[in-house]
């Protein structure tokens, strides 16, 4: 018999609630810079170094084989990839750091 394990409804929520999670980073980045001066221009200089490592990190990943080699194992480990980088900023973000 068939394996019937359909991944994609929780990797379908991994990804909402990584998105909502996303989401709060951007505002509260957005509050930050807004504020202006030397903090401002701190974490606007970071997050643009933070997306160009992620991006590059990712794509070794991908070139390297560590996504694996199906659609929904290289949705999953992209996930993987970026939710606890997001998550880390949230937190660091909410503290007011």
């Amino acid at each position: 018999m068939a394996n019937r394990y359909n991944p994609w409804p929780e990797l379908g929520w991994k990804a909402f609630t990584l998105g909502v999670e996303a989401a709060s980073v951007m505002t509260l980045r957005t509050l930050k810079i807004a504020a202006g001066g030397a903090p401002a221009t701190a974490e606007a200089q970071r997050m643009v170094q933070e997306k160009l490592d992620a991006g590059l990190a990712l794509q070794a990943k991908l070139w390297t084989g560590a996504l694996g080699s199906t659609p929904s194992s290289m949705t999953s480990r992209t996930l993987a990839h970026y939710r606890p980088k997001v998550r880390a900023n949230r937190r660091r973000l909410s503290k007011g750091a």
